[in-house]
């Protein structure tokens, strides 16, 4: 194993980059812009010469770096080949051939929510662990899948697509991906809200600070539940409902140790992940029932680490 490695987590607006040593070590991140215009054709030259630029900054030899390890925001096939990213203006481009060529290293690439769940497992709240499914709970609903210490791709780069699990029969709005009644119509930060909107609007005798609320958000519902607010506390169960029957489902397929939470809503502590764990027990197969749900620690250097993570377990 050589000294170094680095992380790339490519964003719509920026590409968030580190140097590691291979033993875990972060040594140092920086971001530079997503250039998405002409197709996203600048990126990954982009990318190639900021690595460059580090290398002779920190004087350390390409000789000495194990690879590159990257997470694109699309689906991503296990040799490299990205399926179309809108977000990035890509169609079907194999990345890893493409920055291996530019750089002279070993690349590694995959869908970005599979490389955080990667980087949990190697250096956060799933370390220790060799099966981890990680849910992020954001704007969206997001997921990576890891069995036996890989990433499970799929044979479309979907594996991982939690959020959309059909989740509930009879919704008449449509979901971003263009199906109806998806996980991530209830269980993302948007979902929870939109949910208790229409909880509210269906209900107007139920009593609720969350009317007086001047901008509804899942924050807002949350610290409502916690001071005692039954129409707020109500809505948690729901969400929590929700999501321990979809990770109940998950777990008949993956047989994770461990689920990892992140996202803005994994913030709001126990009186979720509590609701989660107690509605997973009522909905897991009897085998699974023992399955752990832990927070993720890493924040928004997931990816990098799962990039570094990738290079070095492949």
């Amino acid at each position: 194993m050589k000294k170094y490695a680095f992380g790339v987590d490519i964003g719509g607006t920026t590409v968030k980059m580190g140097l590691f040593e291979t033993n875990g070590t972060l040594l140092d991140t920086w971001e530079i812009p997503t250039v998405t215009e002409n197709n996203g054709v600048a990126i990954l030259p982009d990318i190639s010469r900021s690595i460059s630029e580090k290398l002779s900054e920190k004087d350390i030899s390409a000789d000495d770096v194990e690879g590159i390890g990257m997470g694109v925001p699309g689906p991503v096939g296990s040799d490299g080949t990205v399926f179309k990213c809108v977000n990035l203006g890509w169609g079907i481009i194999n990345v890893e051939q493409i920055l291996s060529e530019l750089t002279g290293l070993k690349v590694k690439a995959g869908n970005d929510a599979n490389v955080a769940a990667m980087g949990e497992m190697w250096q956060g709240g799933g370390k220790g662990y060799r099966n981890v499914v990680m849910i992020t709970l954001g704007t969206g609903v997001g997921g990576g899948v890891i069995v036996d210490g890989k990433i499970v791709a799929g044979a479309h780069g979907a594996a991982g697509e939690i959020g959309h699990i059909p989740a509930m029969e009879g919704e008449t709005e449509t979901c971003g991906c263009g199906k109806k009644g998806c996980l991530e119509q209830y269980a993302s930060a948007n979902g929870f809200t939109r949910i208790t909107a229409k909880y509210l609007a269906e209900n107007p005798e139920v009593k609720t600070v969350l009317r007086d609320a001047e901008t509804l958000s899942s924050k807002v519902i949350f610290d409502a539940a916690k001071a005692g607010d039954e129409a707020a506390l109500h809505m948690v169960d729901e969400v929590g409902r929700i999501l321990g029957r979809a990770l109940a489902t998950v777990s008949c397929v993956a047989d994770p140790e461990v689920f990892v939470l992140g996202g803005g809503m994994s913030k709001s502590g126990p009186i979720l992940t509590d609701t989660i764990e107690k509605y997973f027990k009522e909905y897991a197969f009897h085998a699974s029932r023992g399955t752990e749900l832990k927070l993720a620690t890493l924040g928004n250097l997931a990816g990098i680490y799962g990039g570094v993570g990738m290079v070095i377990g492949d």
